[in-house]
This record gives C-alpha cells, structure tokens and sequence, in this order.
C-alpha cells in the first residue's frame, strides 16, 4: 500500500449557535434560561490529507468566528466567538468521489465578546468537540457538509447589579466548506 498526501486551502459557511444563557437572580432565586439565536458564521483555513487506501487521515487548521443572538436585559445582543480549529478527521471512500469522515476538534478560543460585559472568567481557552460529515472531491476541488458540537464544558461567568451570569460557549453548528487541493499526485 502507498500512502498518498497532498494539501489545499478551505473556506466555508456556517449557521451555528453557542449554549445557553443563564441568568441567576438573588431577588426570588429565578433561573432564566435563553437558548439564543442561532446565526451565520464563515472558517477560512487549510488542510492536508494522507490517503492509506479506503481510508484516510485529515487534519485542519482552520480560523472559525460564530455568532449567536441572545436577550439581554430587555435588550437583544450578538455574542462573537473566534478560535482556531483543529479537527483531525479519519475519512473512509466510500465509492467515486464520495467521502464520510468523523473526528476529534481541538479548539482554542481566541476571542469571545457579548456587547457591554465583561466576563469574570472563561472556563477553558482550550475544548474540545466533535466534527462528523460527508464530502465530495471533484478534482482538485472539494465540497464537505460537516457537523460539529464542542463536547467540552466551558462557561463564561459574570456577575452585575447582583445578578449572576453564565453562557455556555460550546458552539453546535452546521459547516459548508469548498476546498482547493494545491499539491498531491491526483488526477
């Protein structure tokens, strides 16, 4: 058996939400619950690819940013979430030029920002999630449908005018991606 490798650039969409929003209120020991608004995000990044037969093994590096709508003191405002991904995706062919892979995604968070606050602490910079989907290779380009979820428990924690805060960043989103194969011996 020959392994075969090559590399290439990706981009691609997303429509993606984060967890919940929390609010904790001393007053009557409410709990308010806002499972946000789910919005468009995009990736840009590169990948490479060691082909071992049927299966193969794929790592990317990839800058995501998600973007998630929630209710905030009567007031409705984005949260803004940029990290670097990592997946490293094990693939099998399943026939042609149809793919399904499924892998660990190591993720660190570079920013997170919700307008106005400013958070006490974030769990971990550092999570990790889950990346399962399909791809098609036509040549030298390639187009993959992917869903990822953060698998990893990570909150951010904030506390204002006696109110305790906590959002759940673990993103759940779907992630439409084209790639272009730049080096490999594929024809």
């Amino acid at each position: 058996m020959n392994a075969q490798s090559d590399f290439g650039i990706k981009a691609g969409l997303s429509y993606n939400s984060n967890g919940d929003l929390k609010e904790f209120t001393s007053e009557v020991d409410q709990i308010y619950k806002d499972e946000g608004k789910g919005k468009s995000g995009f990736n840009v990044g590169f990948y490479g690819k060691l082909d071992l037969g049927a299966i193969y093994v794929r790592p990317d590096l990839v800058y995501t940013q998600t973007t998630s709508e929630y209710e905030f003191n009567s007031q409705v405002e984005d949260y803004k979430l940029s990290k670097i991904d990592v997946p490293v995706l094990v693939g099998l062919n399943l026939f042609g030029p149809l793919n399904v892979f499924a892998g660990p995604a190591f993720q660190y968070i570079l920013d997170n920002d919700l307008k106005g606050l400013e958070y006490e602490s974030i769990k971990n910079e550092f999570t990790i999630g889950l990346n399962i989907g399909v791809s098609v290779e036509l040549g030298k380009l390639g187009i993959d449908v992917r869903y990822e979820r953060g698998l990893s428990s990570n909150e951010a924690r904030w506390t204002k005018a006696s109110e305790t805060f906590t959002l759940d960043t673990r993103p759940e989103q779907i992630i439409f991606s084209l790639s272009y194969r730049l080096s490999g011996n594929k024809q």
